[in-house]
């Protein structure tokens, strides 16, 4: 299977299905000399793991990580980081029912058509466990960018209809309640919405926002390798991910020139935007704002409730999804969304020492 790598200079490459052995990533170009432990990684596979409230599916995993190689004595080596994360509450045998058949919004008819076969337990390398690997990798970008006073602030913007109000915008909120709604009203309603939608089998999407601060001017390939554009692609590649906006995002093309443009002014003798509306890049490149991108997530597809779909022999047939589901995955994709900004951003970063002379004069002159 081709593709399950991201990155260039910084680069990752998951590994492994939702009912296999292990899941885990292998993490190349991680400078060496970073102070890297367990811990670090766990702290952030712990805000992805299942079972923790009665939002997100029962599968009682640990999700505990171990640390194969790339760090002696608490340090990177510089080598290839390899960090495995084991199966321990695999059920397979709830999905035995659909090998016969295709679940509706899921890829089950896709891989088929591709490979001919497809690993029907959980939906094998298309389920959301392979996250697993993406939220390691990403909690060692973070720590990098930590170093560089570059932080990331990711929490649920919205669940089905119910917007959080950014007059009551409160983070602390959003590490109290399982929604991760920084407004403790709009958790309320959106926990309210989505009992309703599990009494009657159903589910719901939601958008996640993501802000970067303290990201410097200049990072960015200009062309293929935007900055915007190497976000979209790695938040686009999350499994229910349908859409992703930069900035104003769509409101822009119903915008008037005049109205998105950001003026610049001269603040403490540097220059600065007044407003923000193009999301913290200008043609490809950071220019020194918060980056602000939102991820629009589909509904969970596995729903108990009857849904129509057909079988291996043309038959058309219904069905009653079963095993241990999500009525919505968007509080859990929180951290997947802040770690595939993080792998960018760090990756642009290590490429962007080249773009100057001065730079490689300050490393080895």
């Amino acid at each position: 299977m081709a593709g399950s790598s991201f990155g260039t200079d910084f680069k990752i490459t998951t590994w492994g299905e939702s009912h296999g052995s292990a899941l885990g990533v292998v993490v190349d170009g991680c400078p060496a000399g970073l102070y890297l432990d367990k811990a670090d990684i766990q702290a952030f596979l712990d805000r992805r793991k299942p079972g923790q409230s009665k939002y997100t599916t029962t599968r009682a995993e640990g999700d505990e990580v171990e640390i194969m190689s790339g760090v002696f004595e608490g340090k990177t080596t510089g080598t290839p980081i390899s960090l495995i994360v084991y199966n321990k509450d695999q059920h397979s045998s709830d999905y035995s029912e659909i090998a016969s058949y295709y679940r509706p919004g899921h890829a089950d008819y896709t891989f088929d058509e591709k490979y001919g076969f497809r690993d029907f337990r959980g939906g094998g390398r298309s389920s959301g466990r392979e996250t697993i690997g993406r939220v390691a990798a990403g909690a060692i970008a973070s720590k990098i960018l930590k170093t560089l006073n570059i932080s990331l602030l990711c929490y649920t913007a919205s669940i089905g209809d119910i917007d959080i109000d950014y007059d009551r915008f409160d983070m602390a909120q959003a590490l109290l309640n399982p929604l991760c709604m920084p407004d403790a009203e709009a958790a309320v309603k959106a926990g309210e919405y989505l009992d309703s939608l599990r009494s009657d089998g159903n589910s719901s999407g939601g958008i996640i926002e993501c802000r970067i601060s303290g990201l410097p001017a200049g990072i960015g390939e200009p062309v293929f390798d935007k900055l915007d554009a190497e976000l979209a692609k790695a938040v686009m590649s999350i499994g229910a991910v349908k859409a992703v906006e930069i900035g104003d995002g769509v409101k822009a093309s119903r915008s008037t020139g005049l109205d998105n443009n950001d003026s610049f002014e001269i603040k403490d003798g540097k220059a600065v935007k007044k407003t923000n509306h193009s999301g913290g890049t200008l043609g490809g490149i950071s220019d020194g704002s918060d980056v602000l991108l939102r991820a629009h997530f589909k509904p969970t597809p596995s729903v108990s409730a009857s849904q129509t779909t057909v079988n291996k022999d043309n038959e058309e047939i219904t069905v009653n999804i079963k095993g241990r589901h999500d009525p919505i995955i968007v509080p859990r994709a929180v951290v997947v969304v802040e770690s595939m900004a993080a792998v960018t951003v760090t990756d642009l970063l290590i490429r962007n020492l080249s773009s100057r002379i001065d730079n490689l004069k300050k490393i080895y002159l």
